[in-house]
């Protein structure tokens, strides 16, 4: 059985990693964070000193790191350590010019690359039912492809280095306007007297109909279960939209496209944070949206 080596064990690594032990792998973990490393150890990931240590013998590397900075650091000092023809996946979600980099360094060092951020939140992590979205050769696709199969629902191959993290910061960068725009209507019916569950029942079944609406709805009471229903506690923290949003923003500045509503949604939610609404849903944005009069 092969050895994985696991780079960043906290709300989505550490479910990650426990769905590839409960497989049969051996998982080599490290993680700055103490507490995070004991509770790897729980579920019985071994527990390493660096990342050179967990690298060394791997078949596969994961990463899972807040960004790309972090990553061409942790990806460097993998290069080093790991042995001809792993593969080395990192799941973080980074712009694409860190990724591409990434890919460059793990070949110049003979290892197979895949970029491979995902979607689905903690609650996909810990069912094993994440999205990945791929992007690298189709040799290390296919190579990557039993591990990602273990921890996700779905892979997308995407493309070429750099596809992978292309996709999923399209993708949230629509989910970012379209909840803002979901938000606003259940916000404008509400002062014109009609109720969410009419708007709801309206909307879901029209041409209004979106996935921020249908199973995501950012109004308690109507719909699916949803953070709405909790108090707006995270199943994806506003802080983290407002990251995904700026590296979308990014990469329409270094590739000349223009994103004007992608724009205005992370300025909105630039707000929004400030306020003190960072470890919020990404729904809860309808708080801030609604007119006190």
């Amino acid at each position: 059985m092969s050895v994985i080596g696991f780079i960043g064990l906290g709300n989505m690594g550490l479910p990650m990693a426990t769905n590839l032990v409960k497989a049969g792998y051996e998982v080599q973990g490290v993680d700055p964070a103490p507490q995070a490393l004991k509770a790897a150890q729980a579920v019985g990931v071994k527990a390493c000193g660096s990342v050179g240590v967990a690298a060394a013998k791997a078949d596969a590397i994961i990463t899972m790191l807040p960004n790309g900075e972090i990553v061409l650091k942790v990806h460097e000092a993998i290069a080093e350590a790991a042995g001809p023809g792993a593969v080395l996946i990192d799941s973080s979600t980074i712009d694409v010019a860190s990724a591409r980099q990434a890919s460059q360094m793990a070949l110049a060092a003979g290892l197979l690359a895949v970029d491979a951020p995902v979607s689905g939140g903690v609650g996909g992590a810990t069912a094993g039912t994440l999205t990945f979205m791929a992007g690298g050769s189709k040799e290390a696709f296919q190579k990557a492809s039993p591990f990602l199969d273990i921890m996700g629902g779905k892979t997308v191959y995407c493309g070429e280095a750099g596809a992978g993290q292309a996709a999923k910061i399209c993708n949230n960068m629509l989910l970012g306007i379209s909840m803002i725009g979901a938000c606003e209507a259940f916000a404008l019916a509400d002062k014109l007297g009609l109720s969410a569950e009419a708007a709801f029942n309206v909307i879901s079944t029209s041409s209004g109909s979106c996935w921020s609406v249908n199973t995501y709805c950012p109004v308690p009471g109507v719909g699916p279960q949803s953070p709405a229903d909790n108090g707006y506690e995270a199943g994806f923290a506003a802080g983290l939209m407002l990251k995904d949003l700026k590296l979308a923003q990014e990469a329409a500045r270094s590739s000349r496209q223009a994103t004007p509503l992608g724009h205005q949604a992370k300025e909105i939610y630039q707000q929004f944070v400030e306020a003190g609404g960072g470890e919020v849903d990404f729904s809860g944005i309808i708080r801030s949206l609604k007119s006190e009069d």
